[in-house]
């Protein structure tokens, strides 16, 4: 059982493991040339075509910037380019915030029609490594938004505005802008193609798609055997040897589920001592996937985190999709601490929950947050940890609380709990009360 769901050189990652239309001129830019297309590695190690792609385009300041008065604005048209299905816009400085409005409209590659006007989430500064770590200092690193999710499409229209500042002077002195410019430099629109997901491409092939659920009994068995083979310290997780209180195993979708191509993030894995909270995320990817996109959505998300943002791997720890299915996201196995980039400052000992989607305006269905109770109350019985607990985390440095300080956070928190951000939007921070006690009783409290 070790060998299948921890050991870190097991062959798989299981084992080792918010939208007003901006009013905007459609007469096209001046088509600029890309800085650097980054399509995936034509091969595989063992002779597969590895899909996907990211097309990097720099973006050029549209005629509005020249008029007086006017705010900054940068944008890009190309009525044809290769296929993708999700976008984002990135700039060279990942310690400066896009303080403006990103909209894109799309060219269907079916009918070959023009979409309406799209908000892109433009604060993901939240999102990432903690400062002080090797992820966050490893020089990969870029700004960015949040990626959207546009469905197979072969055109595309950006508008990047900044807001307005009255005093241009001071804006200058912004860190990562130009003098003339309030926008962060090196604006790039990266077009995303996630690959039609043949399957985890390398060392894992041979990874079961599906981790199967648990009932209570052989989910307490499967806790001894972790504890046995000291993949769980029991002097650690706190847990009551006669009766731990654990939620049985939730089915998860594992990374060659979903289609990882694990030739895509950094070598090897990083881990946290323990688990002792989970905070729970929007992706601000949109709405407008169907439950069978779920893991398409996933892959262009992990290529973006990984291609375009320069992080090591996704993101987040897990992922759930509307229709409730939970998928592994960073690699180095489900039962284990793996050290995420989801909530800049609270990473450590802690893992991040994303449902796929935007919830500022739109309810979360009834089975996501179904899914995000029953997937905690098994990862944090793992740890002894109680869903409807307060905990103490030591922040890593944010825009809430400075490097150093203890914080005390519910088990169960949203990601503005960490940090002042929208995420993980008002309609799903507000169901987390009904995930906390939902995960309590599974976990038989």
């Amino acid at each position: 059982m070790r060998g299948f769901l921890s050991s870190p050189a097991g062959a798989t990652s299981i084992g080792v493991t918010c939208a007003a239309a901006l009013v905007l001129p459609a007469a096209p830019t001046a088509a600029a040339a890309p800085r650097a297309e980054r399509p995936a590695a034509a091969v595989g190690p063992a002779g597969a075509a590895v899909p996907g792609s990211t097309q990097s385009l720099p973006l050029a300041p549209l005629d509005q910037e020249r008029t007086p008065g006017a705010t900054p604005a940068q944008g890009l048209y190309r009525a044809d380019v290769r296929h993708f299905s999700l976008v984002g816009v990135i700039w060279d400085d990942p310690d400066a915030a896009l303080r403006g409005t990103v909209q894109v409209r799309t060219r269907s590659a079916a009918s070959g029609k023009w979409s309406g006007w799209q908000d892109v989430e433009t604060h993901n500064e939240d999102h990432g490594a903690d400062p002080a770590s090797a992820e966050r200092a490893s020089g990969r690193v870029r700004g960015a938004t949040a990626p959207l999710w546009v469905g197979d499409s072969k055109g595309v229209d950006v508008r990047v505005r900044a807001d307005s500042v009255p005093d241009r002077a001071a804006a200058g002195r912004g860190r990562g802008g130009d003098p003339r410019s309030s926008l962060p430099s090196g604006l790039h629109l990266e077009l995303v193609d996630p690959g039609g997901g043949t399957g985890t491409q390398g060392p894992q092939a041979d990874a079961p798609r599906t981790l199967p659920a648990l009932n209570r009994r052989d989910t307490e068995r499967e806790l001894d055997r972790l504890r046995a083979d000291g993949d769980l310290d029991p002097a650690d997780d706190g847990a009551p040897r006669a009766k731990p209180y654990i939620g049985p195993r939730p089915g998860i979708v594992t990374r060659r589920g979903w289609g990882a191509d694990e030739s895509l993030r950094a070598r090897g894995f990083v881990y946290t001592k323990k688990i002792k909270a989970a905070f729970v995320h929007h992706t601000s990817t949109g709405n407008s996937y169907s439950c069978a996109q779920a893991p398409s959505v996933i892959r262009g998300v992990y290529r973006y985190h990984v291609k375009s943002m320069g992080w090591r791997d996704i993101g987040y720890n897990f992922l759930v999709d509307k229709c409730g299915t939970i998928y592994e996201g960073r690699a180095g196995g489900v039962t284990k601490a793996v050290l995420g980039a989801h909530t800049l400052g609270f990473n450590s000992n802690s893992m991040g929950v994303a449902v796929i989607g935007s919830y500022s305006s739109r309810k979360p269905s009834s089975a996501a947050v179904k899914a995000v109770a029953k997937l905690t109350a098994w990862k944090l019985g793992l740890y002894g940890v109680n869903p409807r607990g307060k905990t103490y985390l030591t922040s890593g440095g944010g825009n809430l609380y400075p490097k150093g300080k203890s914080v005390r956070l519910n088990v169960i928190s949203g990601h503005r709990d960490g940090f002042a951000t929208d995420c993980p939007g008002k309609r799903l921070y507000a169901k987390l009360g009904s995930a906390r006690s939902s995960a309590a009783k599974y976990q038989g409290r």
